[in-house]
């Protein structure tokens, strides 16, 4: 009975959510009190409702439950503990109700955490939560039914795609989702501040931490998934431009220019409806990639729904949403108060060319992505766009942004003197083109784009360190412990959050275009040399897991005729459902990666005798740990700025400007 009172469950969580959305709103429109106070139980019991569903389905995924048809279709009775939990979302149903559970947490968050807020702004808000809450809700009870029975019921469910059962995509999913339901809160100030027609410092002061946190779970999840690809596929590859990939990315990347345009607002009052159509958008791109992975418009081993009821529903919500949304924006941009006035020169102007260059990123992604989908469904032709085509169009568009990066941090708010930031910057850049001509004749590789990469990012990383020691006053009076204790924590998170986007660029740089890569097969005792080191063969062994069989390699690795250690790559075959995946082995250090994947064992003629040989790949992947320390830091930087204080105490309306001329740069 568990999995009935779960499905009950998200029929009561949703009638809350119809409650939730139009009482509060009504309450609000007629100045209602009672109304709208409403809204904080109203989500909290929505909240536990829904968390009673998803429990539920846990427990029946626990207990092997195989007469549920999901449980059936995804799980086993060998699966690990983890797979098994993993494997509620690893579904189209499973995955749509965590959706739910995520909307209605953040929808509580607001309600408890949001007291600070003025009730009338607070009822809207948790009253558009709640409207996209009764969207999924519906999609849950009319045409994906996690809890749906089947009679009578097999003894084995078929298995989980072995590819899944990783903990890195184990963990991918729920961080990738509590990002694109983050952003769902921003939109919801966004449509609330157009029906109210007021956006000031303290609404961007309210939106702010929501979009930081969306930017932290969404940045969590992509490089889990990056890692996961990278390890668990064989390929070596952390990127591949691939649909769901992107779907993800868009997001990310307009809720990066949200969270700076956000700052805009706070401090100078000014970008206002470019700071509303950011929210709005940013919120549309999450919607698109559930309609992109969940819609069956594309195979992958994300995408989960081939049902054309499934699509037709996403595309109606899809429209709904987006097309409601920006209807409203064109009916009430107009009644937002117009900024004020900034130089040509200035912090502001640095920020919008950023969030223009990033706004224009998406448009290349957007198209790219979506472009052969619509044509195979106008033409029925078929074409792939694939990294060739991003490679030449977006990365191209990071160059000019990165570089801005540098600059625009260094400049006041609203006019700046650009000959002073010059003068600052003139050795930094020097450096940084010197460093990008050594590497171009000095290192392997005659790519002079990799060449200018690695100086973008060098200039990246010494902007950031001096733009600190600006603000610390390194070299001038005063003790300097003192004056790194007072910087406050969100000057901290810019700065690991530039910071870690530099190591990133440079880690990416390298990975991309001084890696090194040896296919063949090997037989025992047979040996190699590459990135420095040298691999010997040592044979392989069979080995029999919990749900699968696999061929384990053994390989040594010596540098300057040292051993530095034993790595042991595998192929596993699974037993529910049928299927073989590879498992790299990885020996990590500063310089790169390597990575080395084995085959199944063949036999071949060597001098007339028959020797068993295994097909090998390895992979020297220079500077890829890099990429991952970059990524780590920029989520270091987006926690330093959400425990920053100033996010979690109220905001005055008027006075954060009222001194506007003593406004110093960086503050």
């Amino acid at each position: 009975m568990i999995v009935e009172y779960g499905h009950l469950a998200v029929a009561l969580a949703l009638s809350l959510a119809l409650v939730q959305a139009i009482i509060p709103m009504f309450g609000a429109y007629h100045g209602n009190v009672r109304l709208m106070r409403l809204a904080r139980p109203v989500a909290i019991g929505q909240l536990l409702f829904v968390s009673f569903s998803f429990g539920a389905l846990i427990y029946a995924y626990l207990g092997s439950d195989f007469s549920v048809v999901n449980i059936v279709k995804n799980s086993h009775s060998l699966k690990p503990l983890l797979y098994k939990i993993s494997g509620l979302w690893s579904n189209h149903e499973g995955s749509l109700l965590l959706w739910a559970l995520i909307i209605a947490l953040f929808g509580a968050l607001v309600a408890i955490f949001g007291r600070g807020l003025p009730l009338s702004l607070q009822s809207r808000v948790l009253s558009i939560q709640a409207m996209i809450g009764v969207g999924f809700y519906l999609f849950l009870l009319t045409t994906s039914n996690p809890f749906l029975r089947i009679f009578p019921f097999p003894d084995e469910g078929r298995g989980l795609n072995p590819l899944l059962q990783d903990p890195g995509l184990a963990f991918h999913p729920p961080f990738l989702y509590l990002g694109y339901v983050g952003l769902s809160v921003s939109f919801s100030f966004a449509v609330a501040a157009l029906i109210e027609g007021k956006v000031d410092a303290a609404w961007a002061r309210w939106v702010r931490p929501w979009a930081l946190l969306a930017w932290v779970f969404l940045t969590i999840g992509i490089v889990l998934g990056s890692w996961w690809a990278y390890y668990e596929l064989g390929w070596g590859g952390w990127w591949a431009w691939d649909p769901v990939e992107n779907a993800s990315f868009m997001p990310w990347l307009v809720c990066t220019a949200l969270i700076h345009s956000a700052i805009v607002v706070e401090k100078r009052e000014t970008l206002k409806s470019w700071t509303i159509l950011l929210a709005l958008t940013a919120f549309s791109f999450s919607l698109l990639g559930t309609f992109i992975v969940r819609s069956g418009v594309l195979t992958s081993v994300h995408a989960f729904a081939t049902d054309p009821e499934r699509g037709i529903f996403i595309l109606g919500f899809l429209g709904a949403v987006i097309g409601g949304s920006l209807l409203l924006y064109a009916l009430r941009v107009d009644k937002i108060e117009k900024g004020s006035i900034f130089a040509p020169i200035s912090r502001e102007t640095g920020l919008l060319i950023n969030n223009l260059l990033l706004c224009t990123g998406v448009a290349v992604v957007f198209f790219g992505t979506l472009y052969p989908l619509l044509l195979d469904a106008m033409t029925g032709d078929k074409i792939s766009v694939g990294a060739p085509f991003f490679n030449k169009t977006f990365v191209p568009l990071m160059m000019p942004l990165i570089f801005i990066m540098g600059f625009a941090i260094q400049l006041n708010w609203k006019r700046a003197d650009i000959k002073a930031v010059a003068s600052r910057l003139k050795f930094i850049f020097g450096a940084s083109v010197l460093a990008a001509v050594m590497i171009f004749y000095t290192m392997d590789t005659d790519n002079f784009m990799a060449a200018l990469w690695f100086g973008l990012g060098l200039w990246l990383v010494l902007a950031t360190f001096a733009d600190l020691f600006k603000r610390i006053g390194l070299g001038k009076s005063g003790n300097l412990l003192n004056k790194i204790k007072r910087q406050p924590r969100a000057t901290w998170g810019m700065f690991f959050g530039h910071l870690g986007f530099a190591i990133a660029v440079l880690g990416m740089t390298g990975t991309s275009n001084l890696s090194q890569e040896f296919q063949n097969i090997m037989a025992r005792g047979q040996k190699i040399d590459i990135g420095g080191y040298e691999v010997t063969f040592e044979g392989a062994k069979a080995e029999v897991g919990a749900n699968y069989t696999a061929v384990r390699g053994l390989f040594t690795v010596r540098e300057g005729g040292e051993i530095l250690t034993k790595l042991e790559p595998a192929t596993r075959t699974y037993i529910t459902p049928y299927q073989s995946t590879t498992e790299a082995a990885l020996y990590t250090a500063l310089r790169g990666d390597l990575f080395i994947v084995i085959s199944e064992e063949q036999e071949i003629l060597i001098d007339t005798k028959k020797t068993s040989v295994f097909g090998v790949r390895i992979y020297h992947k220079f500077m890829q740990v890099w990429l991952w320390i970059g990524m780590i830091i920029m989520v270091v930087g987006g926690l330093f700025s959400l425990s920053d204080r100033r996010f979690r105490i109220g905001v005055p309306l008027k006075s954060l400007f009222a001194k506007k001329n003593k406004i110093r740069a960086g503050e």
